[in-house]
């Protein structure tokens, strides 16, 4: 990165160097302690790789909705800086979508897996290709960069502060209104809905999600839940 991106007030900035993992990172720190708000992230040009640390206060299964959140936040953001004519849409379980190929995604690890106890920390990751690395243009079906879709002009810096401003925006009006308006953001974006589905050992309809963001699927037999939960990483 040629800058350092600056954060909106309740958030601060940690950068890693080297191969190190900013998801990785942003684990150790939390369960060291760190403040809430902190935002770990790679100084590189060709990706941006940041996490988010969150100091909840509500059960896990509550709390998941940071990851929603933050995927609306990064939605926000690209819609801001990027043409118009790019699309950003979301899948349930992270993925982000620009222009309908995959380019990159979230998730999410906490301390612990309990959906009805609080949570230490929450780290959500964000990790998005602006530019080609081991692969060609054409290699992967389906995968692309931001630098492909439209976007050549923007730098991970921008993006970074985009994505912390916008997601700081969402995180407030959830914490003001709850899970309402936030559901009916992301349900906007979301992918495959009403598409058959292969998720969490599940094979099925996508129908929608519940209040609590968890992926309901529709087999021959009966509906199920997937819990937002179940998405997240395990924890070294």
């Amino acid at each position: 990165m040629t800058q350092t991106p600056s954060f909106p007030p309740l958030l601060q900035g940690e950068a890693v160097s080297g191969s190190t993992d900013p998801f990785d990172k942003a684990r150790a720190l939390a369960a060291l302690g760190c403040d809430g708000g902190t935002v770990v992230y790679a100084p590189q040009m060709d990706r941006l790789r940041a996490a988010m640390v969150f100091a909840p206060d509500v059960a896990l299964e509550e709390a998941m909705a940071m990851l929603p959140v933050c995927g609306i936040g990064f939605q926000n953001a690209l819609g801001a800086l990027a043409p118009p004519e790019v699309a950003v849409h979301l899948s349930w379980d992270g993925a982000i979508f620009v222009n309908g190929a995959r380019c990159g995604g979230l998730r999410a690890a906490a301390s612990g897996r309990a959906p009805d106890q609080v949570p230490d920390w929450l780290v959500i990751g964000l990790d998005v290709p602006f530019l080609w690395s081991d692969a060609a243009p054409g290699e992967n079906p389906g995968v692309t960069v931001l630098a492909e879709e439209g976007c050549a002009e923007l730098t991970p810096p921008q993006v970074l502060e985009a994505w912390a401003r916008h997601t700081l925006v969402w995180i407030n009006r959830w914490d003001d209104e709850g899970n309402g308006p936030v559901h009916a953001e992301w349900m906007g974006l979301l992918r495959d809905v009403g598409e058959k589905i292969d998720q969490g050992g599940h094979d099925g309809t996508f129908l929608g999600v519940d209040d609590r963001f968890g992926m309901l699927i529709r087999d021959s037999e009966t509906t199920h839940l997937l819990p937002m939960s179940s998405l997240l990483q395990e924890t070294p």
